[in-house]
């Protein structure tokens, strides 16, 4: 059998065929100029300065939700007609799921509000990339079926759930990858029993979990909800993304107000300073390379405050954060008392005193019902004797016990430190860490 082959920290070896056309489909599109520059644009985005491991890139975890879709669809293909089309469509739709991500993969979104979403819909429909012209040459309908498939829109519905749902090839290989590369155990989960779990209910055409899996599920949903509430929301990572946009802010406003700030001429970068609307070329140019090569040069920026918050994100001389544990009444007194401080320290609070609301997004961090398309909800067998399939919730007291959760944090320069804690530390029902 004629195959490519990709050794994988995660899966250990993840194999493509290349005497079938399908196959032959996924090594193009791998190949193809837009998913060769995920290679460029880390998984976990800041999180190597907590976690020195974490240098993996979303290139190596979208071989391995291809690979997880590939297993899926073999396992339910023993029991379910899935047609070709379909098969490779939602094949290409796992692998070229990430492929509109910016630099650091989250960080740059917010600070140009953008969607990561949009851009891949954009990179899979248009006829100039690379991968839209490979989706066209197998098919003219394979492009809409993959940004169906990405934008949750497809029939089956079953297999736009294997794609993007709160239990999915995307979700399942990024827990597994990001545990072990940052040595945080707390993602791991029993992957294969899960595979072998995977039903379709063909009447509701969705996705369930039959009885044998929900222990499996359970714990899933557990090693989800840790992974965020220690790795994904680490104070550390988060205080180097807000020395990040603050730097990328500055810069930003500089050239609003008619300042230099240095950049490469021509590239996309320089449309991005000036906020000027980036093609679809464009937004491909952009990676964590160019971010940092522009944040280096800025440490010798006549600006002090751009020149400083570089030199900080360079050298990783990170903002101190306080996650704020005291009543809700209490925090706006506390929030001015110390942007005060961290003032008369001589730092310009917009810059230099960020609050983080990390965890104002459940749908990402632990599993709810609340706020979420019934599509996107994860079914399970109830009982073996006579059974009928229920949201998990409805069946599992340790789902329930998932309880949701908000972060609310200040991030602020370590010169102000001890007046900021000392300050934090007056108010008597404060007890939460700092760093």
């Amino acid at each position: 059998m004629s195959e490519r082959i990709y050794r994988d920290p995660v899966h250990n070896i993840i194999r493509l065929r290349t005497d079938t056309d399908e196959g032959r489909l996924m090594v193009r599109l791998i190949d193809s100029f837009e998913f060769q520059r995920l290679r460029r644009i880390k998984q976990l985005g800041l999180a190597l300065f907590t976690y020195q491991g974490a240098e993996h890139s979303r290139f190596a975890h979208s071989l391995g939700a291809l690979h997880l879709m590939t297993r899926v669809l073999d396992r339910l293909s023993e029991k379910y007609r899935i047609a070709p089309e379909a098969r490779a469509a939602a094949r290409a739709a796992a692998l070229l799921h990430d492929t509109g991500h910016g630099p650091f993969s989250h960080v740059m979104e917010k600070v140009l509000n953008f969607h990561h979403e949009e851009w891949t819909r954009r990179v899979v429909l248009s006829e100039e990339t690379e991968v839209g012209q490979v989706l066209r040459s197998f098919s003219p309908d394979l492009p809409g079926r993959v940004a169906a498939l990405v934008e949750g829109t497809f029939q089956p519905a079953f297999l736009a759930q294997l794609v993007s749902s709160q239990l999915d090839v995307d979700r399942m290989d990024y827990l597994l990858r990001d545990s072990l590369m940052t040595g945080a155990k707390y993602g791991n989960f029993d992957l294969e029993w899960i595979i072998n779990a995977i039903e379709v209910d063909e009447r509701a055409d969705r996705i369930y979990v039959s009885a044998r899996g929900l222990y499996a599920v359970e714990e899933y949903l557990q090693a989800r909800y840790y992974m965020f509430r220690q790795v994904y929301f680490h104070r550390t990572l988060r205080s180097a993304e807000a020395v990040l946009r603050s730097a990328l802010r500055r810069a930003l406003e500089l050239i609003a107000a008619g300042e230099k700030v240095w950049c490469a001429p021509g590239t996309a970068f320089e449309k991005v300073l000036n906020r000027a609307p980036l093609t679809l070329a464009d937004h491909m140019e952009l990676d964590d390379a160019e971010l940092t090569f522009h944040v280096k040069q800025w440490q010798r920026s006549e600006d002090a405050v751009l020149a400083d918050l570089s030199r900080r994100f360079v050298g990783r001389r990170l903002f101190k954060a306080i996650d704020l544990d005291m009543p809700e009444a209490e925090r706006a007194d506390f929030l001015a008392a110390a942007r005060i401080l961290v003032e008369r320290r001589g730092f310009d609070p917009a810059y230099y005193f960020i609050e983080d609301h990390a965890g104002d997004v459940p749908y990402y961090s632990y599993y709810t019902v609340e706020g979420v398309e019934p599509k996107s909800l994860i079914h399970v067998e109830d009982g073996y004797a006579h059974p009928r399939v229920r949201e998990i919730s409805e069946v599992s007291d340790a789902v329930r016990g998932l309880r949701g959760y908000r972060l609310h944090r200040v991030c602020f320069p370590p010169e102000a430190k001890d007046e900021v804690y000392a300050l934090y530390h007056r108010h008597p029902s404060t007890g939460a860490a700092t760093n």
